[in-house]
């Protein structure tokens, strides 16, 4: 099983990258993002990588890192979301990125990956939601606040649902949010939460 290639980039298109290792050219799908990081032709570059063996055929998949990586896996335990579409999310969405939107329940953000609707972003906040875990972006140490408290509910919630009415995305609020909280601390109201949001996100 191949699990990671380091050579020089021999081509590049839309979603596919050759990869010369000494001598042998390995054809990796890749992320959008996998590919921008992979530099020009000629590059010397190194991906980690997950192997799928068909009836007809060995196809790999290229990744940017281990987090890359091991979001791709966790995304292919989501019904209706095959590795075509796993790459569409990681195209548009970087570990972190779609680890806080699956937090906040964010769908907007995951319909941006294209071929992705509203079904299939649901399916995918909903189903992993408690399961970011696994792949090392656990939402109790990496998104709590002083005292416990989360954005997920009370003031925290209140304070998310006010920024996204005055217009900011779900994600984005929810990150804020959970940032000024450890700031403020537990005993920081709905008002204060809202407040220094807002200087969070106009920074």
């Amino acid at each position: 099983m191949i699990g990671k290639l380091t050579g020089i980039l021999d081509s590049l298109s839309e979603n596919l990258a050759l990869l010369d290792v000494g001598g042998v050219g390995y054809q990796l799908s890749c992320s959008a993002r996998t590919l921008r990081g992979m530099g020009s032709v000629g590059d010397k570059a190194s991906v980690m990588i997950e192997t799928f063996i068909r009836d007809d055929r060995i196809v790999l998949y290229g990744f940017a890192d281990l987090p890359e990586r091991d979001c791709f896996r966790i995304l292919m335990t989501v019904q209706g979301v095959g590795a075509r579409v796993a790459l569409a999310i990681l195209s548009v969405l970087s570990p972190n990125e779609l680890t806080q939107a699956i937090l906040a329940q964010d769908k907007t953000a995951i319909t941006r990956a294209n071929g992705v609707g509203p079904r299939v972003a649901t399916r995918v906040v909903t189903e992993l939601k408690d399961r970011m875990g696994d792949v090392g972006f656990a939402p109790g140490a990496a998104l709590a606040s002083p005292g416990g408290a989360t954005a997920e509910g009370g003031d925290d919630a209140d304070a998310v649902s006010a920024l996204v009415n005055l217009g900011y995305g779900r994600s984005e609020a929810y990150g804020a949010v959970v940032a000024v909280r450890r700031d403020l601390g537990a005993d920081a109201d709905v008002s204060a939460l809202i407040a220094a949001g807002l200087k969070e996100l106009g920074r």
